[in-house]
């Protein structure tokens, strides 16, 4: 996989809290796509937040204490 096919997803520990990302993140104007956690990361059901490279330290900015975050993970 090269960097244009690479992008990453920040995992959280609950659903309210991918939720406030996002509000965050469309607020800021940081494109971002809320996603199923994918299958190879965790085989519990939830919701993570998908993004490009390129905004990977706008999104840690934006989110850093105002919404707990379990990692960010390359996928």
């Amino acid at each position: 996989m090269n960097d244009s096919q690479r992008y990453y997803v920040v995992l959280f520990g609950s659903v309210s809290h991918t939720l406030l990302a996002e509000k965050i993140l469309k607020q800021e104007g940081i494109p971002h796509k809320l996603i199923p956690v994918p299958r190879h990361i965790s085989s519990d059901c939830g919701v993570c937040i998908r993004f490009m490279p390129g905004v990977r330290d706008e999104i840690e900015k934006a989110i850093a204490g105002r919404v707990t975050f379990d990692s960010i993970c390359a996928v």
